[in-house]
């Protein structure tokens, strides 16, 4: 017996020593595995950040060559000056007049078989709810119930300060979504899981409401409808693509004008004014502050709080103040006798809303904001510029007052809030620019990222604002007592993501941004302890029935496509510098060349040796044909488009570029150029290439552009021309590309193009 016994022990043993090894091999493998996809899921996410923000680069780019011909032509007309103004800079307090023309909703008759939602005001929560419900069901609100809407929205947020204080006294907690881009399941998902807005049930949408998603008009609707129901419980800070520029290139203004064709251009004049009036934070019982982008180791609350947020129309060209000779020699004499040479929008705040409440500050910085907010200390103003100021500063805090105690609001102050006198204006022109001290604060909140590094640099990444290290979060929440930053801005595969010791919290609430499967998306709700709690979750109910691996793999492709466009685009420089590689001339290059070639070319910062695989399907001892390889590239773009490689290669590169600048010059987005703008614009140009030429030849080339005689130039005829300009040019050699002024060659219209 007590063999027998042993002998089972030795074998139990066995058994065991054998089940212990396979557990250990099956975790071994499963831990490869999920390496493998984690780090191609990481690989993934990089190719389509670094595409995305090289895409913003090109915008910012091109803006600034556009800004760069405005500010050094010359006007010759108050035609062209009212061009360039209607292309860049629209005014920065609307008249009367023009209020009164696009806000024009009374003369709207909405028909008899209209089927969508009605709204009426005041608005009540049921409006808001149904608003909701029918935008579920894919219905259209009227135009004349947006711009109602609109308008109501406008006079609201002209009251807010630049930096709403929310508290978690009167709320049992506060939800804090980030950008939605669009995307419109997002919103009804969050208000799913999370509960309609409510006096219990705050809400903190941060900014990038628009742009990119197909539903980003019903998103604003819904939002702005729950402001006005809950004014003291619903709050909006503005987003960098709160932007009427950053819109041209992101398909906002192009849903717009798709969606309401006859009243397009009215909603996107009042969205623009809306957008420059949305508050620029929220401050969380004095503790959180929740902002778009992030800070700088400039950022300064007390001036953000200050500052006319409504001078700041685009974050991408700082138009600053322009002063006559009087005003800059008043300037240069205060600067010499201030004590400290701040700006002069430092001092006084000069906006149609009121100043938030101060900040907790130390005794000798309270002192220091009250001297300045009472008498300027440099660039003294008018006595009857002064008079104004207060008179519109005291009528606006006994508005608010009535407001919290219940009162109606007055009539006549409302107009005083939504315009200042054409007198007055006109007087103060000088003061609705910003400065470049205020500019630079707004784009840092709205445009910058966090890095891991110390210190603070320019976000060459995007194209604006910085990247800010631990230490200058560190020194922002000593300076102001706060406990941490709440931004978004960025993507985030979890759709959440700490840094800076936890200091920092990125919260984004569009799920599957880029692809499906490829993001979640989050909110992070605050209750009195302010201690965050997130809530994470997918939109997308087909995300739910795919594997991880089948998941990245779906993503994986999607990447792998956008990346190979975006290599055929730049196939003509890629052969350029695969031949400096190639000093034998022998057609091949090695993998390691291939691999510095393409990012020399390309600047992605992408780990180009990891993903060689899946982009380099034929070598042969570490050897590659370069020519073989652009080659196969042509041939799967060429398979979806008809058009000489060439060619393609040349739109694929520029279309974005091409609808941006289509846009920029329809300036009153009616969906086509006018004669007048396409030739107000060449002016622009040829005074750009010192290019003589005549009205007629301009008009001439504009018919030429207008295939279908209707005497407007659309998208697909802008396209097309740049098309055949394209196809003339290569066909001959560069000294043959048209350089002079005939109306023959109609090839002096490419550098406009591009």
């Amino acid at each position: 017996m007590g063999s027998g016994t042993s002998t089972q022990h030795h074998f139990a043993f066995q058994n065991a020593e054998k089940a212990f090894k396979a557990a250990a091999l099956i975790q071994k493998w499963y831990r490869r595995y999920m390496a493998r996809l984690e780090m191609r899921r990481q690989c993934t996410w990089s190719i389509f950040q670094s595409i995305e923000y090289a895409g913003q680069q090109d915008q910012v780019k091109l803006h600034d060559f556009f800004s760069y011909l405005v500010d050094h032509f010359t006007p010759s007309s108050h035609n062209e000056r009212d061009f360039l103004n209607r292309m860049f800079t629209e005014e920065r307090v609307p008249r009367d007049s023009e209020l009164e023309k696009f806000s024009d909703y009374e003369s709207i008759e909405v028909p008899d078989n209209y089927t969508g939602p009605h709204l009426s005001f005041p608005l009540l929560p049921d409006h808001a709810t149904a608003l909701v419900e029918a935008f579920r069901l894919k219905q259209q609100l009227h135009a004349r119930y947006v711009l109602n809407l609109l308008h109501e929205t406008r006079k609201h947020l002209v009251q807010l300060p630049n930096i709403n204080r929310v508290s978690t006294c009167y709320s049992e907690e506060i939800t804090v979504c980030g950008d939605l881009h669009g995307q419109l399941d997002d919103l009804i998902f969050i208000f799913y899981k999370n509960g309609l807005p409510s006096p219990e049930r705050a809400y903190v949408f941060n900014g990038d409401f628009v742009d990119r998603g197909k539903d980003s008009v019903e998103i604003l609707m819904v939002l702005f409808a729950f402001m006005l129901v809950y004014p003291k419980e619903f709050h909006l800070n503005r987003g960098n693509h709160e932007d009427h520029m950053v819109n041209l290139r992101y398909g906002f203004t192009k849903e717009v004008m798709h969606k309401y064709k006859a009243h397009g251009k009215k909603i996107l004049k009042i969205l623009q004014d809306v957008f420059c009036w949305l508050p620029l934070a929220t401050l969380v019982d004095e503790k959180v502050l929740i902002l778009h982008g992030g800070v700088s180791d400039m950022t300064d609350l007390e001036l953000l709080s200050k500052l006319d947020r409504h001078k700041i129309v685009s974050t991408l060209r700082c138009k600053t103040r322009k002063e006559n000779g009087k005003q800059a020699e008043e300037k240069g004499k205060a600067k010499q006798t201030s004590s400290e040479g701040r700006p002069s929008p430092w001092f006084l705040p000069q906006s149609h809303s009121l100043p938030s409440s101060p900040l907790r500050l130390s005794s000798h910085k309270a002192q220091k904001a009250g001297r300045s907010s009472s008498v300027p200390c440099s660039s003294p103003l008018e006595p009857r510029e002064l008079s104004r100021k207060v008179r519109r500063s005291v009528d606006l805090e006994l508005e608010r007052c009535r407001q919290q105690a219940g009162f109606t609001v007055i009539k006549e102050k409302e107009e005083l809030w939504t315009v200042a006198p054409e007198a007055d204006s006109a007087e103060a022109g000088e003061l609705l620019e910003p400065t470049l001290e205020e500019w630079r604060q707004v784009v840092d909140i709205l445009w910058s990222d966090p890095m891991a590094q110390e210190g603070c640099k320019a976000n060459t990444v995007r194209g604006g604002g910085c990247y800010f290290g631990p230490n200058v979060t560190e020194q922002l929440l000593q300076k102001y007592n706060l406990q941490f930053l709440i931004r978004s801005h960025e993507c985030k595969p979890e759709g959440y993501e700490f840094c800076h010791s936890r200091k920092v919290l990125t919260i984004f609430s569009a799920s599957n941004y880029y692809e499906v499967g490829s993001n979640r998306g989050a909110y992070v709700k605050l209750g009195p302890a302010l201690t965050p709690h997130i809530v994470q979750y997918q939109a997308n109910k087909a995300t739910h029935m795919l594997t991880m691996r089948q998941r990245i793999s779906r993503v994986e492709e999607s990447a792998l496509r956008a990346l190979r466009e975006k290599l055929f685009a730049h196939s003509s420089d890629l052969l350029n510098e695969f031949k400096k590689h190639d000093k034998g001339k022998t057609g091949l290059i090695t993998l390691s060349d291939w691999a510095v070639a393409v990012e020399s070319t390309l600047h992605l910062g992408l780990p180009w040796r990891m993903l060689r695989p899946q982009l380099v399907n034929r070598s042969t001892d570490n050897m590659l044909e370069y020519k073989y390889w652009l080659a196969d590239l042509a041939k799967e773009q060429l398979s979806h488009e008809n058009i000489q490689s060439s060619l393609l290669e040349t739109l694929y590169r520029n279309r974005s570029n091409l609808e941006t600048i289509f846009r920029i010059i329809d300036s009153d987005h009616s969906g086509f150029i006018s004669l007048d703008e396409f030739r107000q614009t060449w002016k622009l140009f040829s005074s750009h290439m010192k290019i003589d030429i005549t009205d007629d030849c301009i008009c001439d080339l504009a018919r030429s552009i207008d295939f279908n005689k209707d005497g407007h130039i659309d998208i697909n005829e802008f396209l097309e021309a740049f098309r055949l300009v394209e196809q003339s040019c290569s066909e001959g050699n560069a000294a043959d590309c048209p350089q002079t002024t005939s109306t023959d060659d109609s090839g002096s219209s490419k550098p406009g193009a591009r």
